[in-house]
């Protein structure tokens, strides 16, 4: 798909997804296994790959692996994990927490920047809104570019029910094509999407993820609407 439209991609997966709502969920592989699974791929496909860190230990194992870490949205503000990443060399993407305010990563970017990185980028994924419930505010696209710093919109994320299936985290799957395409016209520089073929059947997520045969249709509109903007 990325090939025919001439998108530019990135591969994202987790070796561990520490931040479950219920310790019945499956987790992953782990560090090690995970990493060296999401080498694998990039290898194969001459892609570069992602994931998430979750301490300063993993951000020193996972960058021999990976070609960018991920800082999760949760732990944004932690100080010992930023400082891990930077250090490492390895670009950054720093998932902007749900209870933060747009103009609140500057923060980040400063403690990224004193600790030695300057190849990084801040992902929008909506904020709290009442329970159970987030809500993407397009203004947030703008004032963090007017920031001077890259943002991407995870669109997929941004549709989520935290916690609201009881011991799982529903969403509105159908909005997330909505949102990208909104975030598109905005102006992020990149699409944060999760996608699988049947989302029912996904060990996490699934509730707001695109079914990959809807794709290619939705990633030919978002390039359409970049070309209109730019």
């Amino acid at each position: 798909m990325a090939r025919s439209l001439e998108i530019s991609w990135i591969f994202k997966a987790s070796y561990d997804k520490a931040n479950r709502t219920s310790a019945k969920s499956y987790r992953g592989f782990g560090v090690d296994e995970g990493c060296k699974l999401l080498r694998a791929v990039g290898d194969e496909f001459k892609v570069p790959v992602t994931t998430d860190i979750h301490s300063p230990e993993e951000a020193k194992r996972a960058a021999d692996f990976v070609d960018l870490l991920q800082i999760p949205a949760f732990l944004c503000r932690q100080t010992d994990l930023i400082q891990a990443a930077a250090e490492t060399g390895r670009p950054v993407n720093v998932k902007k927490g749900q209870f933060l305010a747009p103009w609140d990563v500057r923060n980040i970017a400063e403690k990224l920047e004193n600790f030695g990185c300057s190849n990084y980028v801040f992902t929008e994924r909506g904020v709290s809104f009442g329970y159970n419930n987030l809500v993407a505010d397009m203004r947030s696209l703008y004032w963090i570019k007017k920031q001077g710093y890259p943002v991407i919109f995870d669109a997929t994320h941004s549709v989520q029910r935290p916690g609201s299936a009881g011991d799982a985290t529903g969403g509105d799957g159908e909005l997330a094509p909505v949102l990208a395409r909104a975030a598109v016209a905005a102006g992020c520089d990149g699409i944060f999407i999760e996608t699988h073929i049947d989302p029912a059947k996904a060990l996490s997520d699934g509730p707001n993820q695109i079914p990959l045969k809807e794709l290619p249709s939705l990633l030919f509109q978002l390039k359409r609407i970049h070309e209109v903007v730019h």
